[in-house]
């Protein structure tokens, strides 16, 4: 089930707080200073919103919702720079998958689900682009959501240009990579980027990465679901750093 803040100066504290909700519905025609600070702060704070009629809202009319309502995280987001930080604090040689544009909420949970089971250190996502991390999701995670720190970033090439700084080598599965993934030393601390289930890797986020691998195939399908994709990837790193 998802969660809602309802209402204006409940939403007008939340954000001032420092929460930022996945996005608000905004009744046409709403006017007044309360509403008009609101939304100056929604803009502000690039959260994401939509003005809609008012049936659209029909179904949170046993709710005070102001024509206001605002769809709050399922889960709890992480600093980026404080996992690698605790990470790196801890000894441990830093994995992250950082997620390019993956739209299928199952997708995104048995990514998640094993990402957990490899030991990554954290999920990545961009603000915009990808799949809500909802209860769907949370349930093909097998709670996997729940447990490993998720970040969201103001956008991939974002992300990569912070963990490249940092030391971390950027590493993208693509199945026109000219790399093999059996081959490729990734026992360092490594972001693994995996793309959407139609295009792939951006082409932004291939340019900036330090190496494009692809796994090898001989049947006469062209591409492996993505999930199923990350898991071999992951299992390989976990592989090399386990067994050399």
């Amino acid at each position: 089930m998802e969660n809602y803040l309802f209402g204006i100066r409940p939403l007008t504290e939340y954000l001032a707080g420092g929460g930022k909700p996945e996005r608000v519905l905004i009744q046409q025609g709403l006017i007044g200073s309360n509403f008009q600070k609101l939304f100056a702060m929604i803009r502000d704070q690039k959260v994401p919103f939509q003005m809609v009629p008012p049936e659209r809202l029909n179904k949170f009319k046993k709710h005070n919702h102001q024509g206001v309502v605002a769809f709050m995280p399922a889960i709890t987001y992480h600093s980026l720079a404080d996992v690698l930080k605790t990470t790196l604090e801890a000894g441990e040689t830093p994995l992250l998958v950082i997620l390019d544009g993956i739209t299928d909420v199952r997708n995104m949970g048995a990514i998640a689900r094993s990402a957990e089971c490899a030991g990554v250190h954290a999920l990545v996502l961009p603000e915009k682009g990808n799949a809500p991390i909802n209860a769907d999701a949370i349930k093909t995670s097998a709670g996997a959501l729940t447990r490993l720190p998720v970040c969201k970033e103001q956008s991939v090439v974002h992300a990569i240009g912070f963990l490249k700084e940092c030391g971390i080598e950027v590493v993208a599965c693509d199945d026109k990579g000219s790399q093999i993934l059996y081959e490729t030393d990734l026992s360092k601390g490594t972001a693994l980027i995996m793309g959407s289930e139609q295009r792939g890797v951006s082409s932004a986020a291939k340019k900036m990465s330090d190496r494009v691998v692809n796994i090898p195939m001989k049947g006469k399908i062209a591409s492996l679901n993505v999930s199923v994709a990350t898991g071999i990837v992951l299992f390989e790193i976990m592989r090399q750093r386990l067994f050399g």
